[in-house]
């Protein structure tokens, strides 16, 4: 009995250390695209059907050397 009570206290601790109040103002940072953990997998996906709706390929990654005339 003395376990389990223990492991019910431990799994509550644990389950509500996660919770955190955001206040409002804090709310729009979190909602960026850039907080987003994206897989590589995702992000290849959306490449490709970026290219099939637009008709080309490539160019998704960096121009040359700051010339400007790329």
């Amino acid at each position: 009995m003395p376990r389990r009570s223990l492991l019910l206290l431990l799994l509550g601790l644990c389950a509500a250390s996660g919770c955190v109040r955001v206040k409002s103002y804090q709310r729009a940072a979190h909602a960026q695209k850039t907080m987003s953990d994206r897989h590589r997998s995702e992000a290849k996906l959306d490449e490709h059907v970026h290219e099939y709706r637009e008709g080309s390929v490539g160019g998704g990654g960096g121009g040359g050397g700051g010339c400007g005339c790329n």
